[in-house]
């Protein structure tokens, strides 16, 4: 845990987002936007880890796994801010030769990242057998993943979702950010989710629900999927959250799921986000 204030943490990561997505001209800005407070929250205070000791293996600590790699720019934002690698580094966010690639991946060894994750559907599997190799070797830390809503649409999500209830795997907390959008248009128009919630009940997890801009609410689902340690069932928390959160013009819309703001719309959004950590 690192003392300090949550959302001014936010707000700072919010700017390099746009910044970073802006100065390569390319990238993934809406999603971004939209879960800076749910990785501000478990890096900032939710997961106990040292950036100075990082590893491959993660022994001892709670990890994260980023299932929906193209919403990148928020991850390295929180990575760097914590400490991972320096902050000058984000302006390198998808340029040639940088660590910071448009997806996440480990052959450029960047501290912070265990797997390459860029198709979609595949970080729920990882994570799983990160969190059983815990389970099996006493390790008494957390495994947290992040998945888009319309990630759920690719079957493999199901497959582990089955095989974690049948293990018993009930050190993961798997949260699904639900802001109704995806590359082609609404969820419910390109593949409607259906009850989510009865779904995931369905295949024996853990349902809970949370506001994911609402740090008390985060705080909460984090808490709670804890306190389901022991149980033999793995948890889920549908995160209801907005594309593009904290830039007007970005909100509630899928057009912002893949393109670059202009100069005039980076100096629009910055406007409306609070500087309080200082920009890279």
């Amino acid at each position: 845990m690192v003392s300090t204030d949550l959302s001014s943490v936010a707000s700072q990561v919010r700017r390099d987002i746009v910044r970073m997505v802006h100065g390569a001209s390319s990238g993934h800005p809406g999603g971004s936007l939209g879960c800076a407070d749910l990785i501000t929250l478990l890096y900032f205070e939710a997961m106990q880890l040292d950036p100075a000791l990082f590893s491959m293996d993660g022994k001892d600590e709670d990890l994260f796994f980023l299932s929906n790699g193209h919403i990148s720019p928020v991850w390295y934002s929180v990575l760097a801010r914590r400490g991972f690698f320096p902050i000058e580094e984000l302006a390198t966010f998808r340029k040639l030769n940088s660590r910071l690639q448009g997806h996440p991946a480990t052959e450029e060894g960047l501290p912070g990242i265990r797997i390459a994750s860029g198709s979609l559907g595949q970080g729920l599997s990882v994570a799983l057998g990160a969190a059983q190799s815990k389970l099996l070797n006493g390790d008494d830390r957390t495994v947290f993943t992040l998945h888009g809503d319309g990630e759920l649409q690719e079957g493999q999500i199901w497959e582990a979702a089955m095989y974690a209830a049948h293990k018993g795997i009930d050190n993961i907390i798997s949260f699904v950010d639900c802001n109704g959008q995806q590359i082609d248009g609404s969820t419910e128009d390109v593949m409607s989710l259906g009850d989510l919630a009865g779904k995931w009940s369905a295949f024996g997890w853990h349902v809970l629900k949370c506001d994911g801009h609402n740090m008390e609410s985060l705080r909460k689902a984090v808490v709670t999927g804890k306190a389901n340690r022991g149980s033999g069932k793995p948890t889920v928390v549908l995160m209801t959250t907005s594309m593009g959160k904290g830039v007007d013009f970005m909100e509630g819309t899928h057009k912002w799921h893949g393109i670059a703001p202009n100069d005039d719309q980076l100096e629009s959004a910055l406007s409306q986000l609070e500087q309080t950590l200082g920009d890279y």
